[in-house]
């Protein structure tokens, strides 16, 4: 478990680096076995982040082992973990171009050909849902059980990502507000362009399963 807490401190500093999160705000975990998560503690800040400051928690919620007070979406984190064992990593950021289509309730659409590679379509809104509980747990797993993308924008909060692991997930946040900004800039130049469904369907699959050095699917 060391190992893992030395490398989710690392990918927080690389959503400082990214300039994905300010302050104390956002979060990352990373599933330890079956049921267990570590997350990062409340209200600390990303500076005086230590490896030994990781809480770990079971998959509903409670404290296994930590001197510190995990995170305000702890609840949220476990019941993403607890409904969709195949994941592995959660990421939560507040980045500035993402927050922006929260803010108006809209999805990113899927007009670039990074957004069709990476999430396999439209990166999906999620409902609005009150902090600190399962609530937005609910929101996450309801909206992309059976969805290709690894990201949701939650409306009037933020983004919240997905992956077989915490780096994953931090890729696919990076991804987020990256594909956010470029859409925005779209916008105040005209309409954005939609992507074929059977051309979203053709990069997704060479990304996932043939791009890069292996075989493997890209995460």
């Amino acid at each position: 478990m060391n190992e893992i807490r030395k490398e989710l401190l690392a990918l927080h500093q690389q959503l400082v680096k990214y300039e994905l999160v300010v302050w104390t705000g956002g979060n990352a975990s990373q599933r330890v076995g079956e049921d267990y998560f570590l997350i990062k503690p409340s209200g600390v800040s990303y500076e005086d982040l230590k490896e030994s400051d990781f809480v770990l928690c079971d998959l509903d919620g409670n404290v296994v082992e930590g001197t510190l007070s995990p995170s305000s979406d702890t609840a949220a984190h476990a019941y993403v973990y607890k409904h969709m064992p195949e994941v592995g990593g959660v990421v939560h950021t507040h980045s500035n171009y993402a927050c922006g289509f929260a803010a108006v309730g809209k999805p990113i659409p899927c007009v670039l050909t990074a957004i069709a590679d990476e999430f396999g379509g439209e990166i999906p809104l999620g409902p609005f849902a009150i902090i600190g509980d399962d609530s937005i747990g609910i929101g996450i797993v309801g909206t992309l059980a059976g969805h290709r993308s690894k990201a949701v924008i939650m409306q009037n909060h933020g983004v919240f990502t997905i992956g077989k692991d915490a780096k994953s997930a931090v890729k696919a946040a990076v991804m987020t507000e990256d594909n956010a900004k470029s859409v925005f800039v779209a916008m105040q130049l005209g309409d954005p362009i939609q992507i074929a469904q059977e051309n979203i369907d053709q990069l997704f699959n060479r990304y996932q399963n043939i791009y890069g050095q292996s075989a493997e699917p890209k995460n």
